[in-house]
């Protein structure tokens, strides 16, 4: 079983799009919050964005304005609609429960550069 698969990276240039999706498993994503982090090539995985079960977000101050968390619940979905693309944005993005890291998935690579 493999309960979080992200997938939607890929390779782009400073100032295009991408837009991310997460597939999770019902047990991992009802009625909780979910999240959207990142690991740059030797830094610590960090948190992006977040998103409540009832669609209040939070996000990095690095990324407000350029990035927009959203779910659907009716899929058990989460996406990260990613604008304005960054350098600095390169990294492996993971989605998970913030109550529920024991667990990741493989991450889907976003690659921003010229």
């Amino acid at each position: 079983q493999v309960p979080l698969v992200e997938s939607g990276g890929g390779l782009v240039q400073p100032g295009g799009s991408l837009r991310l999706s997460c597939s999770a498993s019902s047990s991992i994503f009802s009625g909780r919050t979910m999240a959207w982090y990142r690991q740059a090539p030797g830094k610590e995985r960090e948190l992006v964005a977040s998103i409540s079960t009832w669609g209040y977000s939070n996000y990095q101050d690095s990324v407000k304005g350029r990035f927009t968390i959203s779910r659907d619940n009716t899929k058990n979905t989460l996406y990260l609609q990613m604008n304005s693309l960054k350098p600095e944005d390169t990294a492996v993005y993971y989605c998970n429960a913030p109550t529920h890291l024991g667990n990741w998935g493989q991450g889907t690579q976003v690659t921003v550069s010229s």
